[in-house]
């Protein structure tokens, strides 16, 4: 077992060593390197790889620590049913990080990679716990989960149902006892990412002001009325804001595009900024204000997001392959092995294997037939991770990158194997209601490219 999770990990490194820079990565190398450090992308990311530096320059140590995560995160929690000895269920389960889009993914360096890396051995962790109650254990996935909340801003709503399942049952034996228990575990979670940005001393980069626009955007697109503050002294804002708007992703109104959108990043930061405007507060009052429209353009954004509807852009590449220029020159050289991989990520990624809304219906069929069975509290967390982090989305999304559903997928892959391993204590027509959700879904995915 251990060695086919090595082979795992070495099929990916062999293939994009040492690590694709994108631009993101790039960034934060640079910042690693300077430490000066801002919260653009997540601190403890940049924070972690200098520390890497000092063992190794370059991606590659960050990408072997993403690969240990994610095949050892697979290798621990497939131990973890190979120690009670069902040998093919912990082959079925290791077996799930050969997902295309994983496999992909995790040649380049990403945060999103790292953050399903943490959960993956947190699930382990929780499975061994559950076999052999630790305080040990538990606090070692409490930990490990609060680096993945720490590793993107909307990471909470992954990490909550496992962080969830570790206290004795008594914490949530009762409504009100869980609703307690939730909430302080909502607060820990989301508390992550501020605390350790204190703690590196990561300077405030307005990141925030992505969303905020975004929907400031959707919202005067949807309602017709202009919803920027006064201080954008533009003509005909509501136009202006039609050329500018895109329903897929913000970066239309970012400062790295030409010409720049007069409503845009650059604007606020010039003329709205010293007024004292403050961002949440203003967005609150215009989504309270324009409740449809706000509603109608995050609807739209998340049907493009899960992939109920195709990507605008049909020419937008499903996973990276080409690096980011650097003054480092860090690059990857191409060979079969990556082409294989690459073709079959971008393959898959145009059938319902690639669709994240069908991945979370088959969450959504794993939760339905969980009730009853041998790993049901392992079932359980997994599938309502998957629906909670994918469904985050409809709130908390301005782009629509494959990339961030790779936990959506991999959680629901897992929870649906450990409900197929039980099969034999499923009815046919309880197990048909399993994969009804997805093949609904998938359905209505093909009716829209149609």
């Amino acid at each position: 077992m251990p060695a086919a999770a090595i082979a795992g990990a070495a099929l990916t490194a062999s293939a994009y060593w040492p690590g694709l820079m994108t631009w993101d990565p790039v960034r934060q190398y640079g910042e690693a390197l300077s430490g000066d450090i801002d919260d653009w992308h997540p601190p403890i990311m940049q924070w972690l790889w200098a520390r890497l530096i000092a063992l190794h320059s370059g991606p590659a140590p960050m990408l072997l620590l993403q690969l240990v995560l994610y095949w050892g995160g697979l290798a621990l929690l497939a131990a973890t049913q190979w120690r009670r000895g069902r040998v093919g269920l912990a082959w079925a389960l290791l077996g799930c990080g050969l997902l295309p889009l994983g496999l992909a993914l995790t040649g380049a360096i990403l945060k999103d990679c790292l953050m399903a890396g943490a959960l993956l051995v947190a699930t382990g962790l929780l499975a061994a716990d559950q076999q052999r109650a630790s305080v040990a254990l538990k606090i070692m996935a409490a930990l490990v989960l609060l680096l993945a909340a720490a590793l993107r801003f909307n990471g909470f709503t992954a990490c909550l149902p496992i962080i969830l399942a570790l206290p004795p049952a008594r914490f949530r034996r009762t409504w009100s006892r869980l609703l307690i228990t939730s909430a302080v575990a909502t607060a820990a979670l989301m508390a992550a990412m501020p605390l350790a940005n204190r703690l590196i001393g990561a300077r405030p980069s307005g990141v925030e002001l992505s969303l905020v626009i975004f929907d400031l955007g959707g919202i005067t697109e949807h309602s017709g009325a202009n919803v920027f503050p006064a201080q954008l002294e533009v003509d005909n804002p509501v136009r202006v804001n039609h050329r500018c708007y895109r329903p897929n992703k913000w970066d239309s109104y970012s400062d790295w595009v030409e010409p720049e959108c007069p409503l845009g990043f650059t604007a606020w930061n010039d003329d709205v900024a010293p007024a004292r405007v403050k961002p949440y507060p203003f967005w609150l009052h215009a989504v309270a204000t324009h409740p449809i429209a706000y509603a109608e353009h995050r609807l739209a954004h998340f049907a493009i997001n899960t992939r109920l509807v195709p990507l605008p852009d049909a020419t937008e590449r499903p996973v990276p392959i080409t690096p980011a220029p650097n003054p480092w020159g860090f690059g990857i050289t191409p060979g079969p092995v990556l082409h294989a991989i690459d073709a079959l990520a971008v393959a898959t990624a145009h059938t319902p294997l690639g669709w994240p809304i069908v991945w979370m219906a088959l969450a959504l069929g794993a939760l339905l037939s969980a009730r009853g069975l041998a790993t049901e509290r392992l079932i359980v967390p997994l599938a309502l991770s998957s629906l909670f982090y994918g469904g985050g989305y409809l709130v908390f999304s301005v782009a629509a990158e494959l990339r961030y559903h790779l936990w959506t997928e991999l959680a629901a892959l897992i929870a649906m194997v450990l409900v197929v391993a039980e099969r034999d204590r499923l009815t046919a027509r309880r197990l048909a209601l399993a994969f009804l959700p997805a093949l609904l879904v998938t359905l209505a995915c093909l009716v829209t490219r149609l």
